[in-house]
């Protein structure tokens, strides 16, 4: 069983500006993350569109990431995107035979009517029975349709089945990022933090790496304050301090700003998104300049934590 943890980038989706999917541009995007050393690679998230991806299109999304990557680091993908539970179960076993290396449950469609912790064992037992035994499961607490957080019995649930290897944490709360950290002790679950703002102190923590929207950006950077941040602790709080405050642009139009900025790179053709129809560069005023900012800031940033 692949350890996922580190630096693991939800990955954007290329569009043409026909609306198809652009593979090029993502075997681009995916050799960019692989340069910039990240861990492992979540290939159908919410940043990926995926509630607006067909069925066939989240599987092939994730079936040319595990060819793309050739084994270099792990690739987990979620993609089930429905309320019904046997639409879920579908969407769900379509996705394990893909050759990803873990499958990652959305905890609000386990609880689509935010009933409580009884409809979420309901679909959660559902979906263990129904999936390969020897798949190994991660746990997203996706923003979208809404933040459904696990409690702390579902939570060392989970972690005490031996099934789930990650969580992507969406708490966005540092203490309860810590006391995750030491439900799981014991157990294969690895807690991954995913709000920029408390990225380094997540880390200090114990949370095994970070898997927010910025790792489209800079995430080299995230790397080298997972990695190395702890032996010069000074430097990593200075960079952190850049990280959160560049984070703050997710809110200015995201995902299309990625795109925006990853034409720029030159990784993608179009900045075409489903999500987002607005012309973000004119509804956010200071963006462009932010985009360039952030750039210019993360440049500024690699030679220092190359020494």
């Amino acid at each position: 069983m692949k350890k996922i943890e580190g630096i693991v980038p939800v990955m954007l989706t290329p569009f043409t500006p026909g609306n198809q999917i652009d593979y090029p541009g993502l075997e681009k995007l995916i050799s960019w993350y692989l340069k910039e050393g990240v861990d492992a690679l979540f290939a159908v998230c919410q940043s990926s569109e995926m509630q607006y991806l067909s069925l066939e299109e989240r599987v092939g999304l994730a079936r040319f990431v595990v060819q793309k990557v050739e084994g270099r680091v792990p690739v987990i993908a979620s993609g089930h995107i429905s309320d019904d539970l046997a639409e879920q179960t579908k969407e769900l076993q379509a996705m394990a035979n893909t050759g990803i290396d873990a499958l990652v449950l959305v905890t609000n469609h386990l609880d689509p009517q935010n009933q409580g912790s009884e409809a979420f064992y309901t679909h959660l037992n559902h979906l263990l029975e129904s999936l390969p035994a020897d798949m190994p499961l991660g746990l997203y607490e996706c923003p979208a349709p809404y933040r459904r957080l696990l409690s702390d019995e579902e939570f060392s649930f989970c972690a005490n089945s031996g099934r789930f290897v990650v969580l992507k944490d969406v708490s966005c709360d540092l203490p309860t990022v810590e006391r995750r950290v030491k439900l799981a002790q014991g157990t294969p679950l690895a807690i991954i933090n995913a709000n920029a703002a408390i990225a380094w102190p997540a880390m200090q923590a114990g949370s095994k790496g970070f898997s927010g929207v910025f790792t489209n950006f800079h995430p080299g950077l995230y790397h080298w304050l997972y990695h190395h941040g702890a032996q010069q602790p000074e430097k990593a709080h200075e960079l952190s301090l850049f990280l959160s405050l560049s984070a703050v642009t997710e809110t200015l139009g995201y995902p299309k700003n990625a795109k925006i900025y990853h034409q720029r790179l030159g990784t993608f053709a179009s900045e075409h998104c489903r999500v987002n129809k607005d012309n973000v560069l004119e509804k956010f005023w200071g963006l462009s300049v932010l985009l360039d900012q952030i750039r210019d800031g993360s440049a500024l940033w690699q030679p220092r934590v190359a020494k």
